[in-house]
């Protein structure tokens, strides 16, 4: 017999008071979907957004979004028409606004992956209901991401073509493979590959979904040809779980080498404050930390939006809030290990340059990072936090701001103040990097929203397989 579990209380675990091995009371796990649904109403719920109007809250996120993503457009005909110069870029800052919004984004990619690929391995159900929006941002982080390298060559059009190993295109001539920003094209390269590969192997069965439910003959045929043929029979289901089973085989090592790589950038130099060996396991925790972030803010937003109560509980949202913790312990332990490391090695241009980051021009920037990515996130200590949804919706709005400086304080920081003081100068952002930086995330957040308009936004029959068959039997859909 179960005790009786309270409105208020609905996601919460549920005990049987007799239902132990000893005869002691049992806790049953907590629901993934409420509101008693059935397996229909999770196809009708799900895939209405890609067949009604959009909503008055889809339009207003969506024209926001793209007004920012049209400063995006702006600031880059800026550099093309008139060059690199429009940035604050300069000397001894040679990387600037590029860089750093590189490695950001590349790191908001990598929450996709972990949630889809490893929780996947670990058999973590709770993965269910976010990860088809945690997989297409990753995407579309890599594809904003991809964008900032290239505009930072100054000619993309001439240079990009000299990072691609082509063979006998420049006769004896070859890249260096030497350079780190070259491993960089292979890593975020492959990436990207197994990502999106990843992401629309996964949506073949519920685009098939959307194709049945489709009226419209255009509609029914391009999702006809996007569904590849699915039909849904036993053995081609069997062929997806092993295709699947692979490809989160294959993604799961990226998590741990693209950012590991993009971390080489730095660590390979000889810049104070760059030349250290933490580097690679502090980029990618930094990394799981920022994207489980990103998945947070844009989980929050789309549950709000799309009206996903049922599908994306608090529970989940709690869960995530857990990693969010733990990556934050992770990332704070890295930052007071490069202090006790520039101490320990006696050497004055490391401990100049870590009292520099804390007292120097760029203070501001560095306690900005600290507060955001270290102190806030202990709010997360408390249960009451984690499910108080506007809160905690704050708190991930600090943890995207706090990443984001992060990369600035390692980029700018290091530079300005390097061995020579002749050579010391400013960085100051211009109208051209706040364009970039700012229009960056209308960019992706409008790609963002166009995915949740078009696709479904939930694994619909990832959802059904973890939802108990009495309760949820199969009805006639409407």
């Amino acid at each position: 017999m179960s005790t009786a579990i309270r409105p208020e209380q609905i996601g919460h675990p549920e005990f049987e008071e007799h239902g132990g091995p000893l005869g002691g009371p049992n806790m049953v796990r907590e629901t993934l979907v409420t509101g008693g649904k059935k397996w229909a109403d999770v196809n009708n719920d799900v895939a209405c957004h890609t067949e009604r109007k959009p909503t008055k809250l889809w339009w207003g996120a969506f024209l926001i979004s793209f007004a920012l993503a049209n400063l995006f457009f702006f600031g880059l005909a800026s550099e093309v028409f008139v060059g690199v110069g429009v940035t604050g870029i300069n000397h001894p800052v040679g990387w600037g606004v590029f860089i750093i919004n590189f490695v950001f984004w590349i790191g908001i990619g990598h929450a996709g992956t972990l949630i889809s690929a490893i929780l996947f391995l670990f058999r973590q159900n709770w993965r269910t209901a976010i990860n088809r929006s945690a997989e297409a941002m990753t995407v579309f982080a890599v594809m904003t991401a991809l964008v900032f390298p290239l505009m930072h060559t100054g000619r993309p059009w001439y240079a990009a073509y000299w990072l691609l190993p082509i063979p006998n295109g420049r006769g004896p001539l070859w890249i260096n493979f030497n350079s780190p920003l070259l491993w960089d094209v292979f890593a975020v390269s492959t990436y990207g590959t197994i990502s999106i590969v990843f992401w629309y192997v996964g949506l073949v069965p519920d685009i098939a979904t959307i194709r049945d439910r489709a009226v419209h003959p255009i509609r029914k045929k391009i999702y006809g040809l996007m569904s590849l043929g699915w039909v849904g029979k036993n053995r081609g289901w069997r062929h997806y779980e092993t295709a699947y089973l692979m490809l989160a085989g294959l993604a799961t090592p990226l998590v741990l080498s693209v950012h590991t790589i993009v971390s080489f950038d730095f660590a390979v130099s000889v810049i104070p404050g760059w030349h250290t060996t933490i580097f690679p396991p502090y980029f990618v925790a930094g990394a799981i930390f920022s994207g489980f972030g990103m998945v947070l803010t844009l989980t929050i937003i789309m549950r709000k939006v799309f009206a996903l109560e049922d599908y994306i509980t608090v529970n989940h949202l709690e869960s995530m809030a857990k990693v969010v913790l733990l990556t934050s312990f992770v990332v704070g332990t890295a930052y007071l290990t490069e202090f006790i490391i520039a101490y320990y090695s006696g050497v004055e241009g490391e401990r100049f340059h870590f009292s520099n980051r804390l007292f120097g021009p760029y203070w501001w920037a560095g306690w900005i990072m600290y507060t955001c990515n270290m102190a806030i996130p202990q709010l997360l200590w408390f249960k009451a936090i984690r499910r108080s949804i506007p809160i905690l919706f704050v708190i991930t709005l600090f943890v995207n701001l706090g990443m984001w400086f992060e990369r600035y304080v390692i980029v700018v920081t290091s530079l300005h103040r390097d061995y020579l003081p002749s050579s010391w100068g400013m960085y100051n952002f211009q109208f051209a990097d706040w364009a970039l930086t700012i229009g960056s995330a209308g960019f992706f957040m409008s790609l963002f929203l166009i995915f949740c308009r078009v696709l479904p936004t939930i694994c619909m029959f990832e959802v059904k397989a973890f939802m108990d068959p009495d309760k949820a039997a199969r009805e006639t859909e409407v």
